[in-house]
């Protein structure tokens, strides 16, 4: 059977190794990416209206911080980042399905946003009458990859990617290590992500949506089609 490897942080990577394998597939996990605090101060409450988080390493990294703008209703990029402002007791107003950009384009104007963001971020553009604060709360470190993962990429296999840091990093690794791209299939999160990882891929797809049950749904097609190639 096709492996897929799974690169993003933790507690995510586990969540999608675990995912994977409960639907059959044989997974592996090697997180390239170490997610870290920032110091920083939020604006007074009185002047923001509602939260927009894209991920939830925000609501798990954003520290007591966060103790200030409880009260505040949050919307966020999709369902585990919704869960984890729930957790951290902000209530949701909208949960978005297909990327911030689509979730603040619906923003009624007149709201005042805060961004709560990582250091790596995907520009917005808020729609008129939206101003939005940006607060950087966390960020991401990249990691080496581990000896047990480059032998596993020298193998036909299926990279998970959900980030365009991610693609980026990934992609550089390999060629810094001499692994051959051609064995390797990629299956990204969203278009920007598959850009971001180039060219010269086994082959390389983007989710129907941007979740991860639609990227282990892509997954498993790309193993499938592998698997077929290779036999």
């Amino acid at each position: 059977m096709i492996r897929a490897i799974v690169i993003r942080p933790e507690p995510g990577c586990a969540a999608t190794v675990a995912a994977a394998r409960a639907t059959g597939l044989e997974a592996h996990g090697f997180p390239l990416f170490a997610v870290l605090p920032r110091d920083w101060s939020p604006p007074a409450a009185t002047d923001v209206d509602a939260l927009l988080i894209g991920s939830a390493n925000a609501l798990r990294l954003g520290g007591a911080a966060l103790e200030e703008l409880h009260g505040l209703p949050v919307y966020a990029v999709g369902a585990a980042t919704a869960e984890a402002a729930r957790e951290a007791g902000f209530t949701v107003a909208e949960t978005g399905s297909g990327g911030l950009q689509n979730l603040l384009d619906k923003i009624a104007a007149g709201t005042r946003l805060l961004r709560l963001a990582g250091e790596q971020r995907v520009p917005l553009t808020p729609p008129a009458g939206v101003p939005m604060i940006e607060r950087v709360v966390y960020a991401s470190e990249a990691l080496p990859m581990p000896s047990a993962l480059v032998d596993l990429l020298r193998q036909n296999t299926v990279v998970l990617l959900h980030s365009g840091e991610a693609a980026t990093h990934f992609a550089g690794g390999c060629d810094r290590l001499g692994i051959a791209r051609r064995v390797i299939a990629i299956a990204a999160l969203a278009p920007r992500i598959a850009k971001a990882a180039g060219t010269g891929w086994a082959s390389i797809a983007t989710a129907e949506t941007a979740t991860d049950a639609a990227l282990l749904a892509l997954t498993r097609q790309l193993c499938q089609s592998s698997s077929e190639t290779r036999g």
